[in-house]
């Protein structure tokens, strides 16, 4: 990794050599890299915390005076439980996956001697535009090295004595490897990144990592292929038939174990007939994690009835704008599925869902199975799971080893995208002087045998 502030037609122009270089190491050369990154990265710990530790005690102050949200800090801190192992891990992990590159797909026999082949094989130059969470460094430069990509990264400022810090470490890892040293380089200047999105001749992918109006900005500013999600509004609907249990356990973590996620849940839909029964259990736990409801009428109503009077004042009457906000913090909105039939609930609840959400990840909790398939078919998400937490849509639970982020598009790579997100595929021919010309009907004409073989 290189830390460079030269013009971005240089910094693309060296990511495209790079990975040019970078398609043809073997897979052990890009597995030794990884395990210099992490060799190097657990060494540094302290250095890098220190670093950290500097950071985050500007955003604290920016905390206090309003210019920074409290779920951006909590997305800047390395030291929090966990985290830092986890990234070393995440590199271990990607090291430890089958290599992406040259995994064939198709094989078809043309003809006698003449064979095509479809073959993964690296993007070639990635942009990762991030803000806070230093440990994308790390998690991106894993996967584009074993994946065989070049990237070029711009972190926020929030995090500008993390990213460097960590840039110098994974610098001095890759010199002593094969992987060119400008396969990772970090921007340190914002200036940079207008004319870097201008690059659309050299530089194949976009990812942006952060806020809305992050990824707002990318998409209006770049004719490069943008990989990313704008918001991470996910819901979860509560069937009339769910286990009381599974849906307070599902609810609860999906809400309270990281509320700064992405994936954490955003709104709950209650069916009907369970408001008097199932919510108040769901309420009360959620209530007593420091959860805020921000309820529809007939929700509120239910749980005035059941709550007591400490457990109430955590009840908030919602606008409609709730049922849009990714509130990145312990605040659910909740909304009512009104009963007309089994089928026609579980529909309304796709409805909403596909009316209000991000295409982020949704669940359903539901003893029924018809209900589940209709749910998990209709909903227009990356993820759609049953009786799971939406804080399993993540790469390394996933088993990607980590992602370079989430992605909401419908095309190419969809949700966590790791390994295989950073890959495209070419097709391949090898024949033996054979000619297009020669196949054509009639009378002395080739046919294609266009046969099917096992790809192994």
């Amino acid at each position: 990794m290189s830390l460079t502030e030269s013009s971005a037609i240089d910094i693309a122009k060296a990511a495209a050599s790079a990975s040019r270089n970078l398609a043809i190491l073997s897979e052990a050369d890009r597995n030794d890299a990884l395990t210099s990154l992490h060799d190097a990265l657990l060494k540094n710990k302290d250095t890098i915390l220190e670093a950290n530790a500097r950071d985050l005690q500007v955003a604290n102050r920016n905390v206090d005076d309003g210019s920074l949200s409290h779920s951006v800090l909590k997305r800047l801190d390395l030291s929090r439980a966990g985290k830092y192992d986890d990234m070393l891990q995440g590199i271990l992990s990607v090291r430890n996956l089958n290599d992406p590159i040259g995994k064939v797909s198709l094989k078809t026999l043309l003809d006698d001697g003449l064979v095509l082949e479809k073959v993964t094989c690296p993007i070639g130059v990635l942009l990762i535009i991030f803000e806070a969470r230093p440990e994308v460094i790390a998690n991106i430069a894993a996967l584009s090295i074993k994946s065989g990509n070049a990237a070029i990264l711009k972190g926020g400022k929030e995090s500008t004595e993390s990213f460097v810090t960590i840039a110098k470490v994974i610098s001095e890892a890759i010199t002593n490897t094969r992987v060119p040293l400008s396969s990772i380089q970090l921007v340190k200047t914002r200036a940079a990144v207008s004319d870097l999105l201008a690059q659309d001749s050299l530089i194949d992918l976009v990812i942006p990592r952060g806020s809305n109006d992050l990824v707002k900005f990318v998409k209006e500013h770049t004719k490069i292929p943008v990989l990313g999600h704008a918001d991470g509004l996910c819901s979860a609907y509560i069937h009339l038939d769910a286990d009381p249990d599974i849906a307070t356990k599902v609810i609860v973590d999906s809400k309270t174990d990281y509320p700064a996620a992405c994936n954490s849940l955003e709104t709950l839909l209650i069916h009907q007939h369970i408001l008097k029964s199932i919510l108040p259990l769901v309420a009360r736990a959620l209530i007593a994690k420091g959860v805020l409801l921000r309820c529809d009428a007939s929700s509120k109503a239910a749980l005035m009835e059941s709550l007591t009077p400490t457990e109430v004042e955590m009840l908030q009457d919602a606008s409609d704008a709730d049922y849009e906000t990714e509130f990145l913090d312990l605040t659910l909105a909740v909304k009512t599925i009104p009963s007309q039939s089994p089928i026609a609930d579980v529909e309304a609840a796709i409805t909403h869902i596909n009316s209000h959400s991000s295409k982020h990840t949704d669940i359903i909790v539901t003893e029924s199975e018809e209900a589940a398939n209709l749910f998990t078919k209709g909903v227009d998400s990356a993820g759609v799971f049953w009786n799971a937490s939406t804080r399993f849509a993540d790469g390394m639970r996933y088993g990607f080893g980590t992602e370079v982020g989430i992605s909401t598009n419908k095309i190419h790579s969809r949700g966590p995208v790791g390994l295989d997100g950073l890959t495209i595929y070419k097709y391949l021919i090898r024949g033996n002087g054979h000619r297009a010309g020669d196949y054509f009907e009639g009378e002395g004409g080739k046919k294609y045998k266009h046969q099917d073989l096992q790809v192994l």
